[in-house]
């Protein structure tokens, strides 16, 4: 492995070769709290905007910034180490659903910004914070037909990904983020071309980010829903070079736990992340899903004993409760060690 040069997100490894670094929670979860209306959601400037926008929260940066600043606040104060940026399905592909594929690099700019700030009021010598640009999936699959009578159809193509995953990572870095997170992937051929637009687009800056891939296991078969094994998918990414390679969403720790060890085994050198659900959803429960943030705690504190973890936080159902209580079970053991070399290769510029 040919040594990389990071331009930004650089102390980040070697923080990672100290301890196990913790990244924050849900973001969909906490603005559930704020019961924000469709006012709210469309604020002065979209008002006469002509598609329902309630539940697009990643519209939020420009019409309640104040909503997202507080969440992301909350999660440094409980610990975490990276914040996402609010910008899961803020590429023009998702935003088109909402007719405001137009605004989708002011929004990642916005978004990015929101954390940079709330990172650079939390940061110290002792615990630098660090901002993740966060690349989503998009609503749309490159490699599965959306008509059950038409296997070859598809609803959008590798090169419309990859110009929309290239917008957003651009306004991402405009932003003024750390590092790239490309996430919650159900179909490797998006995360290729997510991928490829983040290669180009350092090559085109001279900037070079560090990358965390982090994959999703949808059932019980432990594949990911484009038909890939979590080893299968290691092996289609790898050529990224990532910081770290992970799983995260649709299961809770219980039923992930044996898929982050294949991973952590088919990975091998690499660092790994693991950010699960807490548990399974429970609509009764006031986070929608089963785990208080003790029993979190403690199931990833198993993760952590039994050596899977360099990156661990939460998603779906997680808050910043369950954040802390994870920081806190994880803190008495090392990082998962990779190899001899792994974190030689990741220098500064």
């Amino acid at each position: 492995m040919n040594a990389i040069h990071y331009t930004r997100g650089a102390a980040l490894p070697a923080i990672m070769q100290k301890r196990i670094v913790i990244l924050d929670g849900a973001m969909g979860t906490m603005v559930q709290r704020y019961k924000l209306t469709e006012a709210d959601f469309r604020g002065e400037r979209f008002a006469a905007h002509g598609k329902d926008l309630k539940g697009n929260n990643d519209l939020l940066p420009l019409t309640k910034p104040e909503v997202v600043r507080e969440i992301h606040e909350q999660y440094l104060a409980a610990g975490a180490d990276i914040i996402e940026t609010n910008t899961f399905g803020t590429t023009s592909v998702a935003q088109e659903d909402y007719g405001l594929q137009d605004y989708a690099y002011e929004m990642n700019v916005a978004a990015a910004r929101l954390a940079r700030e709330a990172c650079d009021k939390y940061s110290t010598l002792d615990k630098p914070r660090f901002a993740a640009g966060a690349l989503g999936p998009t609503p749309r699959t490159a490699s599965i037909s959306p008509d059950v009578n038409d296997p070859g159809a598809r609803n959008v193509d590798f090169d419309t990904l990859r110009a929309a995953y290239y917008e957003q990572g651009k306004a991402l870095l405009d932003g003024g983020v750390d590092l790239f997170l490309v996430e919650t992937i159900f179909d490797t051929l998006n995360a290729k071309a997510a991928i490829f637009a983040l290669d180009e687009l350092m090559e085109d800056t001279g900037e070079r980010l560090p990358v965390i891939i982090s994959g999703t296991v949808t059932d019980a078969s432990g594949r990911i829903l484009s038909g890939q094994t979590v080893t299968a998918f290691w092996h289609s990414v790898r050529h990224a070079k990532p910081l770290a390679i992970g799983l995260n969403c649709a299961l809770g720790a219980t039923l992930m736990r044996p898929y982050i060890e294949e991973l952590a085994k088919a990975a091998g050198a690499t660092a790994i992340s693991c950010y699960p659900n807490a548990g399974l959803p429970n609509p009764m429960s006031d986070t929608g899903f089963d785990e208080t943030p003790d029993v979190t705690g403690r199931l990833m504190e198993d993760f952590a004993k039994s050596g899977f973890l360099n990156i661990v936080g939460g998603c779906c159902g997680t808050t910043p409760a369950h954040i802390a209580a994870i920081a806190q079970q994880v803190s008495a053991y090392k990082p998962r060690v990779c190899g001899d070399k792994f974190f030689s290769n990741l220098v500064s510029a």
